[in-house]
């Protein structure tokens, strides 16, 4: 077997960019590369490891030892160890063997920059490079109007793994997938689909939030082609695709990012800054410039070569706070003595402001749980630069509210009614998330109160009341059809219920739900703006109703809402309203036989020069049991 030609990718420009945090296509350079160099075929490793004493490729090509493969290090202090490798190439696995320089430790490492990993529990990268033909150029082309802020948004978060499984109980395939779960999706009337993190990690109950692949594509559900295909294919059928990407943390598992070359290279080396209690896992060194390019390299990596549509950034708040989930003595304050990592909010308006730059038609969404101000303001006005933020205050409110028992949620609206006083601090996309149906808080529908005609009757207007406040839209898988069950991600989801009417009704229900919000511009024209929302009456505690109106542009456009939150019908329940003559349409109600209700209709009468709401006109209506109406 020939040994290590000497070769490089890199030029000069290539490493003071590196060195400098503003190299931002490294996934270019770093990793494994299969070419030919002087007619013979073969790969280009390159690697960087800094307090390496020497670097060796290892693999079944050369039995895995250590002194067939030496890298070279780089000449110009960037820490960077390269060679080409004649005759080893696609499909080959390899990792790292590294002899430190710190106190003679040896690791041996998967590749950072991998493409492709063995599938777990085993752990060694994969060389890889395959052209795919995408189909998606009319997607590509015309994306900005479907992921723009003014426009639809209703987001279906996915964990691939537990979906659905096939008849064996086994993980159904990227191909298998980008067929069942993309026409799913359409039919239910989606316009993004949202995808728990799918880089490579090795343990299934982290959900893959503990990455050590951040280049490559869980090999669980088959190749890198294979995910290319189901992003096609959301594309084709008109479904943008984000990605949960997780540059918050990463796990200590010996074959990842940790201790790298025997140095703390990827992480803080302070472990009052680079350890993270909760999650007992390592948090990235902000302020080191090779892991701000590693970073930055690799939100560009999915949106180029994967046309990924938008990143749901996770953990927000653990990246801001020097003493997040961290007791007294535990942290130490920033250089103005509070607790804001001054390096991580560099290194998120740096990403924001480079994605954008790069990318201007696709979104970032911030899961920040905190008050933090400006997190989805551009970075010129001070903000972090997100395009939207969960909007995880009104998640939780509307949840404690929806689980109280009707009769006592007089004494509560305020919970309901609290969300419209900042609503529009932010750009907010309202969650139901996976976080909110495990561990113990149980499935969406059994955490509401009453019978069973009373749980579903409440999802369904809670669902309802989701859709027409202001701000975009995410449902967790299960949720849209009434899963009684907590997510399990070993297993599938509870599909045999949707054989029932109460749970095919919550689908219908969710469809047309969809179908409104994408068909009224008054429900996304103006869904971060305050011009966007209006009162009617948020004050009638006693009957347990609120009335409001969503305004688009055109005033023609306005739709009016009117909530129920009791079981007791609200019959001849008088509404002001702004028209002034004609009469109004219903165009949903929740309790609607089709989606599992008792059929009340809402009998909206014409429009009469009767003061109510002060306005000069109203009309009278049924407001069902437990429902949402709404109408124009």
């Amino acid at each position: 077997m020939p040994h290590v030609t000497v070769f490089s990718l890199f030029s000069d420009f290539d490493i003071d960019l590196f060195k400098s945090g503003k190299h931002y296509r490294l996934y270019e350079k770093l990793g494994s590369h299969p070419m030919e160099l002087n007619g013979v075929k073969g790969t280009y490793f390159a690697v960087w490891a800094p307090s390496a004493r020497s670097v060796s490729v290892i693999g079944n090509f050369n039995g895995w030892d250590d002194n067939q493969h030496l890298l070279n290090v780089r000449w110009d202090s960037s820490g960077i160890w390269e060679g080409f490798v004649p005759e080893v190439g696609v499909g080959e696995i390899y990792k790292y063997k590294i002899y430190s320089n710190n106190h003679g430790a040896v690791t041996e490492k998967a590749d950072p920059f991998s493409r492709y990993s063995e599938q777990p529990p085993k752990t060694a990268s994969v060389i890889w490079k395959k052209e795919y033909n995408w189909g998606d150029k009319d997607w590509m082309d015309n994306r900005k109007s479907k992921n723009s802020l003014d426009t639809p948004y209703s987001v279906y978060e996915v964990h691939l793994g537990s979906w659905k499984k096939n008849d064996k109980g086994e993980f159904l395939t990227y191909e298998e997938l980008s067929k069942d779960l993309v026409s799913y999706v359409k039919e239910m009337g989606f316009t993004h689909v949202e995808f728990m993190p799918i880089m490579e990690y090795p343990y299934d109950p982290s959900w893959g939030y503990q990455l050590t692949g951040y280049f490559a594509p869980t090999s669980r559900f088959g190749d890198p082609e294979g995910f290319k295909l189901l992003v096609d294919k959301f594309h084709q059928a008109g479904i943008g695709v984000i990605l949960d990407w997780v540059p918050s943390h990463f796990p200590e598992d010996a074959h990842g990012l940790g201790f790298f070359d025997g140095s703390h290279l990827y992480e803080h080396p302070d472990r009052r800054r680079g350890y993270h209690p909760d999650w007992k896992s390592l948090i990235f060194n902000y302020g080191r410039n090779e892991v701000r390019a590693f970073l930055i390299s690799n939100a560009l990596f999915w949106l180029d070569q994967y046309h990924a549509d938008g990143l749901r950034v996770d953990a927000v708040a653990s990246m801001l706070y020097l003493d997040y989930s961290r007791e007294e003595g535990e942290w130490e304050p920033n250089m103005y003595g509070n607790n804001e990592n001054l390096e991580a909010l560099s290194f998120i308006r740096e990403f924001n402001e480079t994605v954008y730059g790069n990318y201007p038609d696709v979104q970032t969404i911030a899961e920040e749980s905190t008050a933090f101000s400006g997190v989805s303001k551009p970075v010129m006005y001070g903000g972090l630069g997100f395009g939207m933020k969960w909007m995880m205050g009104w998640m939780h409110d509307t949840l404690e509210y929806f689980k109280k028992e009707p009769v006592y949620r007089k004494h509560h609206q305020n919970d309901l009614t609290f969300s419209m006083t900042y609503a529009f601090t932010e750009n907010f996309m309202l969650p139901f998330s996976h976080d909110e149906v495990v561990y113990g808080k149980n499935s969406l529908v059994y955490r509401m109160p009453g019978d069973e005609w009373q749980r579903f009757a409440n999802l369904r207007l809670m669902f309802g009341y989701m859709f027409t406040h202001p701000g975009t839209n995410l449902i967790f898988m299960g949720g849209e059809f009434g899963q009684t069950n907590e997510w399990n991600f070993q297993t599938s989801l509870e599909w045999h219920l949707t054989q029932y009417e109460v749970h095919s009704g919550i689908q219908e229900l969710i469809k047309k739900l969809n179908t409104i919000y994408k068909k009224e511009p008054a429900l996304f024209e103006k869904q971060f703006s305050p011009d966007g929302f209006q009162w009617i009456d948020y004050g009638d505690h006693e009957n347990s109703v609120l009335t409001y109106i969503r305004r688009g542009h055109d005033t023609k456009d306005d739709i009016y809402i009117a909530c129920n939150f009791t079981p007791v019908p609200r019959e001849n329940y008088r509404v002001g309203v702004v028209k002034t003559s004609g009469k109004f349409k219903e165009i949903l109600n929740s309790d609607d036989k089709i989606y599992g209700g008792s059929g009340m209709q809402s009998n909206i009468s014409t429009i009469k020069k009767k003061p109510w709401h002060g306005r000069e006109q109203s009309i009278e209506m049924n407001i069902p049991p437990l429902s949402i109406v709404v109408f124009k």
